[in-house]
């Protein structure tokens, strides 16, 4: 079984400049490691799920 990688973590509010021009932006590139560290999550959950029931 592979480990996932730890859950990213999200920037304070002052982090961001608020301007908007910044590309790319802090947020963006927190909400692509939440979404790669959430499909990473999902897939071992259900690795364990098969593993669990035998399949």
């Amino acid at each position: 079984m592979s480990s996932i990688p730890e859950e990213p973590e999200k920037p304070l509010r002052d982090d961001c400049c608020g301007g908007g021009s910044c590309c790319p932006c802090i947020w963006d590139v927190y909400y692509e490691k939440l979404a790669k560290w959430k499909e990473a999550k999902q897939k071992q959950e259900d690795e364990v799920a098969s593993n669990s029931t035998g399949n």
